[in-house]
């Protein structure tokens, strides 16, 4: 295999923030002339903005994705003695939201092909003391909204959205965030909208649950000193929310951009897909935002996916797993009572999947070097433009 000389980063936010840094750099010093650095003018525009931008009614700015889980889960209603279905194959901040407000979360595996939650499992799953489903719209894409509706109508169901890798995504008519009764975000400084470090938001169409997401994130005080409820610190920075202000006219573009590199990957990794090599299936068209894009290296492929992933590493592509381990075999959560081979789907991708590069302003040729890459890893003997499965070993 040739050596390359061009590394391709994972994610690389220097080519989002150079072209607006003058107007991130004005957003950053007017908070600092103000001087309003918690619970700011810059936030309360930015709630407003990024509510709007989600169809929603009503956001909350809090110091972490998981923060907006544990305390608007919290805000809704959700507490001990009630049972929350959330998919196995997540980040481990669902399930941690869950466990927060003392409900017991109840697992249900995924579809292998969008590696999002099965709801017929999450029928199945239901009992007289479900209160909540959890959908994640897991690397960009949200779980059927009218699905969802439906089933939260035929059993009286709370839909609590994790949307933390699905800002401004689409499906049926619906946006991330304005399906459910709330919505969870992630402002990680890598997802499609990031700040210069840890942020997130509850966004939610129910005027009670943002007055009680308020008061929960400050000390559980409504009014200073006046304490109503059982609450903590965990309140967006109002210099973060200057930066994400700054960034919000910009997110359409560059989930768009996302989504053309998707498409010139899925183009590219075609013909390898009978060598193994199958990209998570995307049902929502363009209204995909692909803050990853996520192939399964299955056990057609000539190789595993540790070794594509390692032999990538040597040719200066750098991939991720997201995730490795399902929630429901982590070590931490052994005593929720699962164990291996409980969500066969889930565990299956957990040793197949490999996220590829994905960022606004990857190259063309970036994406042809990984895809090249992948394909003389997969077919070491193959000549470039030799179809893949006539090389597949029989």
């Amino acid at each position: 295999m040739s050596r390359v000389t061009a590394v391709v980063p994972f994610v690389n936010l220097t080519l989002q923030h150079q072209p607006i840094q003058q107007k991130l750099e004005q957003a950053i010093q007017s908070v600092m002339q103000q001087g309003d650095f918690v619970l700011g003018q810059a936030l309360a525009e930015f709630e407003t903005a990024f509510a709007t931008a989600c169809g929603s009614l009503h956001g909350v700015g809090v110091a972490s994705g998981t923060d907006a889980i544990a305390l608007g889960l919290q805000a809704c209603g959700i507490g001990q003695g009630d049972e929350v279905i959330l998919p196995a194959n997540t980040f481990v901040a669902t399930l941690i939201g869950v466990l927060h407000t003392g409900a017991t979360p109840v697992f249900v595996d995924c579809d292998p092909q969008t590696a999002l939650i099965d709801l017929m499992a999450v029928e199945k799953a239901i009992t007289a003391r479900t209160r909540a489903v959890i959908p994640v719209h897991l690397y960009g894409q949200m779980v059927s909204p009218h699905h969802l509706l439906n089933l939260a109508s035929t059993y009286d169901l709370l839909i609590f959205e994790d949307a933390a890798q699905a800002h401004m995504a689409e499906r049926e008519g619906y946006r991330a965030g304005s399906v459910g009764t709330a919505a969870a975000f992630s402002f990680y400084p890598s997802k499609n909208l990031g700040a210069f470090g840890d942020g997130g938001m509850l966004v939610t169409r129910e005027g009670f649950v943002a007055q009680t997401m308020r008061s929960l994130r400050n000390y559980g005080a409504p009014r200073k000193y006046y304490h109503t409820d059982y609450g903590t610190n965990s309140r967006l920075d109002t210099l973060q929310a200057a930066v994400l202000n700054a960034k919000l006219p910009h997110l359409s573009a560059w989930n768009y951009d996302r989504y053309c590199i998707a498409q010139r990957y899925s183009a590219r990794l075609q013909p390898l897909q009978s060598c193994g090599i199958v990209p998570i299936a995307n049902h929502s068209g363009t209204g995909h935002v692909y803050h990853l894009y996520v192939i399964r290296v299955t056990s057609d492929c000539p190789v595993d996916r540790t070794t594509l992933q390692e032999k990538l590493a040597s040719e200066g592509i750098h991939t991720g797993i997201h995730y490795p381990i399902p929630c429901h075999l982590q070590p931490a959560f052994h005593s929720l009572g699962y164990q291996s081979g409980d969500f066969p789907h889930a565990e299956a991708l957990c040793e197949e999947i490999l996220s590829l590069p994905m960022y606004p302003g990857l190259s063309d040729t970036q994406i042809q070097q990984v895809v090249a890459a992948i394909r003389a890893i997969v077919n070491p003997s193959a000549a470039m433009l030799q179809p893949c499965d006539s090389l597949v070993p029989g």
